[in-house]
């Protein structure tokens, strides 16, 4: 058998979370290219004016909580990526920027007609933390901590201006939104 001409690529991520080290033997037949994580500030410049762009019909009021938003995603997507790492049985407890792109995606969603006030974005932006993250969890002892830390962000961000949580529930059991 003679193969010529051949081009063999290859991707990985870091060891860890079911992925082995490779060895520099084998590595030796690739070139390596990396990148690194993008710092926290061009995260959040990169996401404000995307979803500042999406949202520049709405209210002012509205429009003010924005960064504060994008901060407490970012803030929630790494507590989210430290306390509920991939083990045999949550293997696909893997969170990427993608997820957060995913929130604030939804967010851009809202519509300007119903939604009006701060309280209202937070309650679309607490819908899609549950929608990205939480319906990937699968147990409830993981769903109600990600329930405790979202409540906890939201109740003590003063930009919410949100002093009980009933306030984002509005008499409900849960929060739903949808477009059909």
């Amino acid at each position: 058998m003679h193969i010529s001409n051949l081009i063999f690529a290859g991707a990985m991520g870091p060891p860890g979370g079911g992925r082995s080290q490779l060895t520099n033997r084998f590595m030796r037949h690739f070139n390596v290219i990396t990148y690194t994580e993008l710092v926290d500030s061009s995260i959040k410049s990169i996401f404000s004016r995307k979803v500042k762009n999406f949202l520049v019909k709405f209210s002012p009021d509205t429009k003010s909580v924005v960064d504060t938003l994008v901060d407490s995603t970012l803030k929630l997507y790494k507590q989210i990526k430290a306390k509920l790492l991939p083990i045999p049985k949550s293997s696909h407890y893997l969170f990427n920027l993608r997820d957060v792109s995913k929130v604030l995606q939804g967010v851009c969603g809202a519509s300007v007609k119903h939604c009006t006030k701060k309280v209202d974005m937070v309650r679309i932006w607490m819908h899609e933390m549950i929608r990205s993250f939480g319906d990937r969890l699968i147990c409830d002892e993981d769903r109600n901590w990600l329930k405790e830390i979202l409540h906890e962000e939201i109740l003590n961000t003063k930009e919410y201006e949100i002093k009980d949580i009933n306030e984002i529930y509005n008499g409900l059991e849960k929060i739903i939104y949808c477009d059909f």
